[in-house]
């Protein structure tokens, strides 16, 4: 069969198409955003259950380019990428952790983490940075000039854009806000020879920066405003369903800042119910930290007079957002999935946080974020005892070791680190040792 998709304008009452391949962010007849839009009569006469076994069967192979969790679906994702233009590092395909103790202490016991972190860079981003680079690998082969892929950044973005031009070997530039990432987050693109810009300002003036240069066609802009990201991040919903054996979840916590996986998440599930393999929706939360929640404050007066905040320094840097790009689509998804937004404060998200490492995991400060609105709203009957609930975690912990390593030191500002749990300094005698660990474990 022969599949084909487009970028059309995601406003409703301009819908303009424009090929893959043009360089075009936004539409240029209204100005709104624009999506991937695929020609959903075509795939609908496949059916979901060859669909079905088709996904299957790539699974549990090696063929180019199936061994990634993104272009396994690459009907879905793309179906004008030549195979030898995909960039991949076998991205996706991340563990979904039965989170058996942790929901039982908080009264939800059917909980799942979907550890997005488990990847090249350590963060979900690259389930989107493969599509985008791969796409400019195929337009420059097609003769576009483009000199560099660009990006604004709170860390995880310009890791993976960075990895990703490296391995194909185009050149890639990031703007990140001076002193807001951790060491780990800066060494990523630095480590894989990006141009780094370090400005002194948030991520809202980074973005502005990089939009700027990203005027200039043969600078090519990474973030979630290019719809090409959008379609690697939907395949989280379609690997968790197929992880369910092809069942969608109840509920799916996600943490929200500039939105795009918020969007992403909702087209993926859409994707799952247009081509027949669910008929039931989650329903989906947007976490986001009360230090930059303009989508909690949007959503708490219906959706009627946006305004964006000035986001404050919070311990989820990578979410520390107040004017997020994706809104609209994020908004769109939320209204489609009978959407919820809660936000949490900086002692419950990082206390959350460290709940979970107590129970096995290992998180980003953003996804304790969604533990902590996770906790709410279980203690508040939202979430249902019996609801299987699938938590995004978006990226690895070992990306943030200074801030777990302070927490444990009790050291964090204006925290109550009630799950500290620091080494004990003894000199080497045996005696000494037994009781302390007869003290420790009464």
């Amino acid at each position: 069969m022969s599949f084909s998709a487009w970028l059309e304008c995601f406003n409703p009452s301009c819908k303009k198409k424009f090929n893959l391949s043009d360089i075009v962010y936004n539409c240029d007849d209204c100005g709104s955003l624009l999506q991937v839009s695929h020609d959903y009569d075509e795939l609908a006469k496949t059916s979901a259950g060859q669909w079905m076994r088709k996904f299957d069967e790539r699974k549990q192979r090696n063929r180019w380019p199936f061994g990634s969790g993104v272009w396994r679906l690459k009907e879905w994702v793309n179906p004008l990428m030549d195979d030898d233009n995909i960039v991949s590092m076998y991205e996706g395909e991340s563990n979904l952790f039965w989170a058996e103790r942790l929901g039982r202490e908080i009264g939800a016991p059917n909980l799942w983490i979907k550890l997005c972190g488990n990847s090249h860079t350590g963060s979900f981003k690259d389930l989107g940075m493969t599509v985008l680079v791969s796409m400019v690998k195929q337009m420059i082969a097609q003769g576009k000039d483009i000199r560099a892929v660009a990006c604004a950044s709170t860390g995880d973005t310009s890791a993976s854009l960075a990895a990703y031009c490296a391995s194909a070997g185009i050149k890639s530039i990031v703007f990140l806000p001076k002193g807001k990432v951790s060491n780990e987050q800066l060494i990523q693109p630095i480590a894989n020879g990006s141009v780094v810009i370090s400005l002194d300002t948030d991520f809202d003036g980074c973005m502005k920066i990089v939009q700027e240069v990203a005027k200039d066609s043969s600078i090519y802009l990474a973030n979630s405003k290019n719809s090409l990201r959008i379609e690697g991040q939907k395949t989280v919903a379609i690997e968790m369903t197929q992880q369910f054996d092809w069942e969608a979840p109840d509920v799916v916590v996600i943490p929200g800042g500039n939105l795009g996986n918020l969007a992403a998440l909702g087209k993926g599930f859409l994707l799952l119910e247009k081509t027949g393999i669910i008929n039931k929706r989650p329903r989906i939360v947007c976490a986001q930290t009360k230090m930059a929640n303009p989508l909690y404050r949007y959503y708490k007066q219906g959706f009627t007079n946006y305004e964006p905040v000035k986001a404050k320094t919070t311990y989820a840097s990578a979410i520390q957002i107040g004017d997020p790009v994706s809104l609209e689509k994020a908004v769109a998804m939320l209204r489609e999935f009978n959407g919820i937004v809660e936000q949490a404060t900086e002692q419950e998200l990082v206390n959350a946080c460290a709940l979970g490492d107590r129970a096995g995991l290992y998180t980003c400060p953003h996804t304790g974020v969604a533990l902590a609105v996770l906790f709410k709203l279980v203690k508040q009957g939202v979430i249902e005892s019996h609801e299987k609930v699938v938590v995004i975690s978006t990226a690895h912990g070992l990306k943030f070791s200074n801030f777990k390593l302070k927490y444990h030191e009790s050291t964090l500002p204006d925290i109550d680190c009630k799950h500290s749990n620091l080494p004990i300094s003894l000199p080497p005698n045996i005696d000494l040792v037994k009781k302390a660990l007869d003290d420790k474990l009464k």
